[in-house]
């Protein structure tokens, strides 16, 4: 799918969750410095009580992206939006699937039953904190894992860049479903045992 294909799509998933006025919010974004600099104390913050989680990466993309949505909302006035779907580099899919998804199905309860990923849009900015944790644990797909660490390096927390640039970095994020509030919600119970173990 072209970016400008991907845009219209996530629009009318954005459209289809939270209605056409949050989906022309979300195209008209631009992320001020200081949005900037909030989203990266936000970032900063959930990393710091998130342990690091070595086994279900998909489920663990989706707590940190829940997380950090809720976090993002209390501190930011823009669109934010929670995004499963396909994480591929270099075209080929490292999570997730090119299939049709039952986005109800697999995010209706605190342990999503999703293998893509899950990562945060704020307006048309893709902000992914679950990608660097992956290239960083064992047990990551090479794919990823080598990409990263070629073009990163090591120590990196949080990506985030202009959709229309991810491809310029050999990763592309296709949208398959939008998350409800109420979706999120569910996801955040699942975060808060992974901080909080009983």
């Amino acid at each position: 799918m072209t970016i400008a294909r991907d845009l219209v799509q996530l629009g009318k998933l954005v459209a289809a969750q939270h209605g056409w006025a949050a989906a022309k919010a979300f195209k008209a974004y631009e992320m001020p410095d200081a949005d900037k600099a909030r989203l990266a104390a936000c970032a900063v913050e959930i990393l710091k009580v998130f342990p690091q989680a070595a086994d279900r990466q998909s489920a663990v993309s989706g707590w940190l992206s829940a997380a950090l949505a809720v976090q993002l909302e209390r501190h930011l006035a823009a669109p934010v939006q929670v995004v499963a779907g396909v994480l591929a580099v270099d075209g080929q899919p490292v999570y997730g699937r090119r299939e049709p998804v039952d986005g109800p199905a697999a995010f209706g309860g605190e342990d999503a039953g999703w293998d893509g990923h899950v990562w945060v849009m704020v307006g048309p900015y893709v902000v992914d904190l679950g990608m660097f944790r992956a290239a960083y644990s064992a047990d990551c797909p090479p794919e990823l894992a080598r990409h990263v660490h070629s073009l990163f390096g090591q120590n990196q927390a949080v990506y985030v860049d202009h959709w229309r640039r991810t491809r310029q970095s050999g990763l592309s994020y296709e949208p398959q479903y939008v998350l409800t509030r109420d979706e999120v919600t569910l996801l955040m119970g699942g975060a808060y045992r992974l901080i909080a173990p009983q």
